[in-house]
This record gives structure tokens, sequence and C-alpha cells, in this order.
């Protein structure tokens, strides 16, 4: 098998879902395309040499619709030979973009390839494709897919994750996303000019440096009336030996929803055209589903697969950025995993810093790769949940 280098990995800031964020004026296209430019006047390798693009996106709807990887390039002036492929695994969609790059380069099928994600959420609000799992609790329950918050206090409430437990990992979250921001720890954000706004987005918007346990105390629970309209009576009855659902989670403990992009080039090179060497190697992937009622424990199977995969134990493993999809997951999966809490998304995670869905993945791989550099670290994994138990890792090593 042929190995695979990642030679960059890139993202544009995380901006708020809203019309006040710095990137909402701009179409998923334009935000694409300052990543695009990025990588071309980086001029790693001939783009003809590029074989195909993979993006993650998770609602593809309006802009998003319409295999918004292979329009994207046309769009961005990429040569027409480059063939784009769109996938939705949920919100791992992006990790896994990198993980069929990876596996296209390995068998041989391509050189180079960009893979990556885009999702706008302010301008196409999840759930807007109107899909049935989501909208109709009769196929919902058949299919056993429930919604991502329904499915978090659900974890809460098999593994007596508390409220206060919830509010603390998300006041870490906040805490470590600060702390990286004002130190610069995230070199691969590519600021991007919103002319429309007349404004230069070059951070993540969604931290919020205010938070205390006492102003997270104060929120609401987020999941409850869904609940109460039939969900946590499906649940009880799938999970007899539970008494109640919890509800645990609130806007302040959840990820936060948010607009972004990324990109990451993967080669069959280690040391490109340009005479730049790669930043990281790939070991091994891992894709797995878990119990689709527990709807976001995937992360942790994929994690525990790519370890027993490669003969490796947690502490053999630098560092770990793993999916804060809501706090009981990230929770359930240190006590589960037995991470140390110094190796454990160390730069903050999701709710401080947003998950803009179809682009989270590829861009826990560029902050990773920071770190692992800036820690002058070796080995680090990077893994994902999606709704019905998806689950996505990867194992790399720094060059």
């Amino acid at each position: 098998m042929k190995p695979v280098y990642i030679v960059d990995s890139i993202r544009t800031p995380r901006a708020r879902a809203n019309d006040k964020g710095g990137l909402n004026k701009l179409n998923p296209y334009e935000l694409l395309d300052v990543l695009y430019k990025d990588i071309s006047q980086k001029n790693f390798l001939d783009f003809n040499s590029i074989n195909e693009v993979i993006l993650g996106c998770v609602t593809q709807h309006g802009e998003q619709a319409g295999n918004i990887a292979k329009s994207s390039a046309l769009f961005s002036g990429y040569p027409d030979s480059i063939s784009g492929l769109t996938v939705n695994r949920f919100c791992s969609s992006s990790l896994d973009a990198i993980n069929l790059g990876h596996l296209k380069i390995q068998s041989q099928q391509a050189d180079n390839i960009i893979a990556g994600g885009v999702e706008m959420m302010s301008r196409v609000p999840m759930l807007s494709d109107k899909a049935a799992i989501w909208h109709d609790l009769e196929i919902a329950t058949q299919a056993k897919i429930f919604y991502m918050g329904s499915g978090a206090d659900l974890i809460a409430s098999l593994f007596n994750i508390s409220r206060n437990d919830a509010d603390m990992q998300a006041l870490k979250s906040q805490q470590r996303a600060a702390n990286a921001q004002k130190n610069n720890y995230f070199k691969s954000i590519i600021p991007v000019i919103n002319e429309r706004k007349a404004i230069n987005c070059h951070q993540d918007e969604c931290i919020r440096t205010d938070t205390s346990i006492k102003t997270l105390s104060l929120l609401n629970p987020s999941f409850q009336q869904l609940g109460e309209q039939g969900v946590d009576k499906a649940q009880l009855y799938l999970f007899p030996d539970l008494k109640e659902i919890s509800h645990i989670h609130t806007a302040g403990n959840s990820p936060a929803m948010a607009d972004a992009a990324s990109l990451t080039l993967l080669s069959n090179k280690k040391i490109q055209e340009n005479g730049k060497r790669a930043r990281v190697k790939i070991i091994s992937v891992a894709t797995v589903n878990d119990d689709p009622l527990l709807v976001l424990s995937g992360c942790i199977l994929a994690t525990k697969r790519i370890l027993d995969q490669n003969n490796l134990q947690v502490k053999d493993i630098d560092l770990f950025e793993i999916h804060e999809a809501f706090a009981s997951t990230l929770i359930h999966c240190q006590r589960e995993l037995k991470i140390d809490d110094e190796k454990l998304n160390v730069n903050g995670g999701c709710i401080a810093l947003g998950h803009p869905m179809g682009a989270t993945g590829s861009i826990m791989m560029s902050t990773l790769i920071d770190e692992l550099e800036r820690r002058d670290a070796t080995l680090g994994i990077v893994a994902t949940s999606g709704a019905a138990g998806a689950g996505t890792a990867i194992l790399i090593e720094r060059i």
C-alpha cells in the first residue's frame, strides 16, 4: 500500500451562525474559494496532478446542494479534469472525506486529493433539508435515529453525568479555547475578507470569554420539550432500566452552530515539487458504527478501533482531538478511554469553538497538526461522532 501524507490542512475561522457572523454574507462557494486560492498560491504541486476534491457537507440543500465539491472546484477555476465528490456521514463528514482520500491514494487510484468540508449554518440552516428521520417520530423510532441533543441527554442518563459535570466541561472548553486564541495557537486559520460587511474575519467568533459556572447554570434545558413530545417515552421503552431521561444539555454545554470551511491536501509524496515537506503521515484510519440509539458514541468506538488496529494504548498517543459533540459525549469518552486531561482537546472543543457540521472533522485535523508541531510531539488521533452512532478516527504521525 502506498503511504499517504498530509501536505497542509487549512481552515477559515469559525464564525457565528447568524446574521451578525463574520462570514454570513458570503455563500459557500466564495468561502471555499479563499481556501482553494491559498493552496494554489502556496504552489505545492502542479494542479493538473490533483485527481479529486472530496468535501463533507451535511445539509446538502439550497446553496450547498448540487455536489458542492465538484461545483466549487469549477467555481474557483481548478482544472476541469478534477473530479468531485460530496459526502454526508453527518458530523463525521469531512473526516470521512480525508479518510476516503487516503484510501484512494493508498490504493493508487489517485496521487493527490483535496479533502475537507463546508457548512454555512447561518445561510443553510440545520434540518432545512427536511429529512424524514428528523421530522417523523414513527420513522425515527423504527430507524433507531434520534436528534443529537436527545442522544446526548440519553448518554448523560445512562452514564450518570450530571448537569454540573456538563457545565464544568463547557467551562473548560471555553477557557482552553480562549487561551489558545489569545496565544495564537490556531496557525492554520486563513483570514477571510468579507467585502459585503467590510470586515476581515480572522479568528473564531463563538468563544465566550465571560463564561462562568453561574452563567451556565442559569440556562434552561434545550431538549426537554422535545422529550415531552414523545422522545423520552421512546427512549425509556428502549432502555427499560432507566427511570427517567436527565435533560442536562443547554445552549451553554452544547456545540455552538457556526459557519466555516476546511481543506486538507493529501499526497503520495513526502516532498512536494516546491521542496516543501509534508506535515504529517497518515498511519491508520477507522470507520465504525456504534449503537444508533446512543447517537453520538461513535467517536469512542472509533478511537478504540484505531488503537487496537495499531497495537497502541492511550498512553502511547501524545494528543487526542475528539469531537466535543455535547458535553456528555466527551465526558463519557474521557471516562471510558481514561485519557489524561492534558492530552485531550487541549485547545478547547466544539462547545466553545463552534461546530460547522460538514467542516468540523477537517478543522479538527488542522488543529491537531498545529498543536503537534507546537509541542514537537509525534502521534495524534482525531476522532468524530455523527448521528446514528457513526464514528471515524485517523491516527497521524508528525514528520
